[in-house]
């Protein structure tokens, strides 16, 4: 291993300001000597001695939050005791400082009382009139690049780029981002510790420093992706299904507690503590952050897509792939194309009975509509003060669903009121209204508004909004609750698709009987399987839960029943929502109704939906049921919920627990009665919702700030089962080869520091042949492994049995289980199949219809490469890595589709997969296109010949020709491609540093 002493450590140091770094606009070597800015220096402070650093940290655990680079005094005071030589360093940074391009702006923060808050870069210091029309999501954008500005990494180019927005955003215009902070989930955490320590290794074997591999930025892992629902209708089933969750995990959880050890500034929030969004609501975000007395805005990135739930709080967040997080980690600045802002004005205020949910169902319709990909959403308007923070951090949280980079809502007295509920002190509150006053970017509704500029401007009365679900297949599907019926029955009739089940009519009435547990139970198409309350869309926020308890209580003193054969859940996004459900006396009656609380964590949402009942399985698979899931999560393509259900909704809390009443979503809630009361009367939707009145009499007595800070604090302590793993206390991760859950990637095995250099494809055979909306859940599924997988063989062979495969998600830290997991959604719909539907494909060369991943090791073997068509929104969904990484590894070279979701699409660019769409109107089908051709693609051998979105030429064997645009965005994205990835461009960086 590299040395990491203290002396050499100060070395390093000393010369941190003179250091050959990379430049991708010209690939070429560069000796920069130019200003650095605090936060690099505060950087650099901090890493000075890592031996320090270690020390200081031994007297906490290391998962439990560490406010060490929160009290950086403290820590710079120990630094220099260890070694004195720091003084004469910290004068050198401190005249590098004062060397800042934008010094002169540099203002001090007064408290009201005296003092100071500390110091900011401010905006309105610049005097230019631009930037008070700027929308407030470029403010954030615009002082992150003036705060980090050194000329090198984030130039005053860029700085200008970013105030003269107006002009410059409609031009796809390049700019760096830093960003405060990043995020992480465990099935996504996981892959990235994984790619850390293997970085780490990289690094000593290329004879360089493996402690450069350490986060810049502070680092937040929240473990809720791995809890499923195996244990349900009983009082003990969170314990039951933590239990569980540990025996089949044990392994990934000692790996990620061990690199909250090995890896500086990294905070694990331990298994039970809630879902990563509503933990980074309530507790990790910042909003400012005071580091070493300079004040700056929170913002976050995060290898989730539902980051941009943070955005309800004012804090400028989004996700990213996995890649682009760790690269975000080691100090590298994102690039990213300076965004379009749609203005989206609301007025009015929700009619009584209306949810939060129905508004981000409509929202989510509207802007998908409008076209938002790409761009950020800012909502403004007098209807924001009707709207709680819960309600804009659950029209937030659906971004993706609606394909905007954020849904942003800048900072009112809404967020401070929110702030104080939720346990944060009144000086930090203090602290975050007085600089972002100072700095533009608050708003305060009492005072006259001025005019923002937007790109384009959508509005919304929400008196309009009225109850919906959406599905069955699709976020933005949405229905309205009075047309569902309807919607249901052209479901059955319509073709296979989006909004079709191709159900004869002769067996639209179907009943399938069965028993179950000795009781007579029946099922037909639309009967509910599955009512999960589930999701931090929805569990966090108070007016929703409340609301479901109220339906609860409501069903339970009229007589109403949930039938048992149904899967009934609630996974809270926190133990508050535990403390209030308790304090209002709503849980009792959700119990009645199956809803216990089963686990603090994604489940249903993510397709941790556990197995049915095994006679309810058998009565939908023997009788082709098209069964029904209603969820109050954010997302239900086909397949993810669960493998049985093919129709999925998405509904609010209280609409879940109404569609468990009525055991079926063919039903007109206007019309027919969703059971019989005790009475023996007809009991109707009307009989069992509250009122908007009852809903916030309920939030008023049973919300309350002690909640929050008591919840908060036990979370800090762990719990006994994560407390009692023990890990190694070495940097260096030690591979088990026979490990199925952790093992080391063949990403840099044979990597020199000469980059592999720009490439085409040539005769490349066609993988897959897809159609419209393929989503990263097909591309790499989360959920369960299928029995007959090559992945499933692969575990077998290895002495795993069935019972222990768990998920794919809880697999994503072994490449090879991933490799063979990589489209194997059993809902594939692949055109090289004729209408087959499964994760198979036909091997070109010989006709063979084989599964993907053992078609593509044929054609690897045999030294071909592959390509995949594909249609438009290639990639939606969550932010995948794997879905990325997993096509890399099979051999996938190039993905040409009619257009790319935007995480997935910069994915592939940091796998070094090249994506290319084709022109506009042409598609394969267009273009006569098979899949049974062998493409080349034109691409040049020198990537300073390549331009972001240059077109090229792709030629095929039986003659065709045509043109596609490459989707490199950015100068960066090209280097990237250079290097043969984006992991790879940042170890030669840092080597060279």
């Amino acid at each position: 291993m590299a040395s990491s002493s203290p002396s050499s450590s100060l070395l390093r140091a000393a010369s941190a300001y003179s250091r050959t770094r990379f430049s991708p606009s010209s690939f070429r070597n560069l000796t920069s000597t130019t200003q650095a800015s605090p936060s690099v220096i505060n950087h650099h402070r901090r890493s000075l001695s890592s031996a320090a650093v270690r020390s200081f940290h031994c007297s906490a655990p290391r998962w439990s939050h560490r406010l060490d680079w929160r009290s950086p005094l403290n820590l710079r005071a120990q630094i220099r005791a260890f070694n004195p030589v720091i003084e004469r360093l910290e004068r050198k940074f401190a005249t590098m400082a004062a060397e800042h391009p934008f010094k002169a702006v540099l203002t001090s923060l007064p408290k009201p009382g005296g003092g100071e808050f500390g110091k900011f870069y401010s905006l309105p210091a610049l005097n230019d009139p631009r930037i008070d029309k700027l929308p407030y999501s470029i403010r954030i954008l615009l002082e992150s690049a003036i705060r980090n500005c050194d000329n090198f990494q984030v130039k005053k180019e860029d700085v200008e780029k970013i105030i003269d927005w107006e002009n410059t955003s409609p031009k796809q215009v390049e700019i760096p981002f830093k960003p405060a902070r990043v995020l992480l989930q465990d099935f996504t955490g996981v892959p990235a510790v994984v790619d850390l320590a293997c970085m780490r290794d990289a690094m000593h074997r290329l004879g360089s420093d493996t402690n450069k591999i350490n986060p810049l930025v502070p680092v937040d892992l929240v473990i809720d992706h791995s809890v499923q629902v195996d244990v349900t209708r009983s009082e003990n089933a969170v314990q039951a299904n933590m239990e569980l969750e540990f025996q089949r995990n044990k392994e990934r959880f000692s790996f990620l507690k061990w690199g909250s050890s090995a890896f500086h500034n990294m905070l694990v929030v331990p298994p039970g503590s809630g879902i990563v969004h509503q933990v980074n609501l309530e507790y990790l975000g910042r909003v400012v952050f005071n580091t070493d007395g300079m004040l700056y805005p929170d913002s976050v990135v995060g290898t989730d897509s539902h980051t941009t739930m943070i955005d309800g709080l004012g804090v400028a967040g989004w996700g990213v792939g996995g890649i682009e997080a760790e690269a975000a980690m080691l100090g590298q600045p994102m690039s990213m194309v300076l965004p379009g802002v749609v203005g989206f004005k609301l007025s009015g205020k929700l009619k009584n009975g209306v949810t939060a949910t129905d508004l981000v169902l409509t929202v989510t319709q509207m802007l998908r509509k409008h076209g938002v990909v790409g761009k950020f959403v800012e909502f403004y308007g007098d209807g924001m003060g009707e709207l709680s923070l819960a309600d804009r951090a659950t029209i937030a949280n659906m971004s993706p669903e609606y394909g905007a980079t954020m849904g942003f809502f800048p900072v009112d007295h809404v967020t401070l009121q929110y702030l104080r509920l939720t346990g944060r002190s009144d000086e930090t509150v203090a602290m975050i209204e007085s600089y972002l006053r100072a700095n533009k970017m608050f708003v305060d509704y009492n005072e006259p508004q001025q005019d923002r500029v937007y790109s384009s401007y959508l509005e919304l009365n929400l008196a309009e909004v009225e109850p919906c679900i959406s599905g069955p297949k699709r976020p933005h599907d949405r229905v309205p609750l009075r047309e569902m019926k309807a919607d249901w029955n052209s479901c059955l009739n319509n073709k296979v698709g989006f909004k079709g089940f191709a159900v004869p009519k002769e067996a639209q009435d179907k009943v399938a009987k069965f028993s179950f547990h000795g009781q007579p139970a029946e099922l037909k198409h639309g009967s509910v399987v599955i009512a999960a309350i589930t999701s931090c869309t929805n569990t966090s926020n108070p007016s929703v839960m409340l609301g479901a308890g109220l339906v609860a209580k409501k069903a339970c003193e009229l007589g109403l029943q949930v039938k048992p054969w149904i899967k009934t859940s609630l996974a809270p996004g926190s133990g508050v929502v535990t403390k209030y459900l308790l304090q209002s006396g709503l849980q009792e009656y959700l119990n009645k109704q199956g809803f216990h609380i089963v686990g603090y964590g994604c489940t249903t949402c993510i397709g941790n939906s556990g197995d049915l009942d095994e006679s309810v399985a058998n009565a939908i698979s023997e009788n082709d049921i098209i069964a029904a899931a209603v969820l109050s999560g954010n997302r239900n393509f086909e397949g993810r919920v669960h493998a049985l259900t093919r129709a999925n909704y998405l509904a609010s809390p209280p609409l879940v627990v109404a569609y468990a009443l009525a055991g079926s979503v063919d039903i007109d809630f206007d019309k027919e009665p969703i059971g019989t009361g005790k009475d023996g009367k007809s009991v109707y939707f009307k009989d069992i919702w509250p009122t908007t009145e009852e809903v916030a009499e309920a939030v008023q007595s049973s919300v309350l700030p002690n909640m929050f800070k008591s919840t908060y604090e036990a979370i800090t302590k762990g719990n006994p089962m994560w407390n009692q793993l023990s890990v190694p206390s070495s940097t260096m991760y030690s591979w088990d080869p026979n490990s199925t859950y952790i093992h080391e990637p063949p990403y840099f095995k044979n990597m020199t520091m000469e980059p592999p250099g720009a490439h085409g494809v040539k005769d490349a055979y066609c993988l897959l042949n897809f159609g419209d909306s393929i989503t990263t859940d097909h591309i790499s599924p989360a959920g369960s492994i299928h029995k007959d997988s090559p992945a499933a063989k692969f575990l077998l062979e290895r002495g795993v049995e069935r019972k222990d495969f768990n998920s794919y998600g809880s697999r994503r830290g072994n490449d090879e289980v991933m490799a063979r997991g990589t489209f194997a959604n059993i809902r594939l719909v692949n055109k090289l199949l004729n209408g087959e539907v499964g994760p198979k494909t036909v091997h070109v060369p010989t006709g063979e219809k084989l599964y993907v991943f053992d078609a593509a090791m044929r054609y690897k073997d045999a030294g071909h490469d592959t390509i995949v068509l594909a249609g438009a929104e290639y990639g939606s969904g969550s932010s995948r890595d794997w879905a990325a990484k997993g096509p890399m590894l099979l051999g996938v070279k190039a993905v040409i589709a009619k257009s790319f979701e935007r995480i997935h699409r910069s994915n592939l660019v940091g796998m070094g997969i090249v994506p290319l769409c084709f022109k506009s109107g042409e598609d394969a089908d267009t273009l006569g296109l098979t899949g049974h051709e062998r493409y080349t693609i034109d691409l040049p051998s020198r990537v300073d010949e390549i331009r972001p979105g240059q077109d090229v030429t792709v030629t095929t064997d039986n003659g065709k020709s045509f043109t596609c645009t490459v989707r490199f965005d950015t100068e960066v994205e090209l280097a990237y491609f250079n290097n043969g990835g984006i992991l790879p461009y940042v170890i030669r960086n840092l080597i060279k540093q």
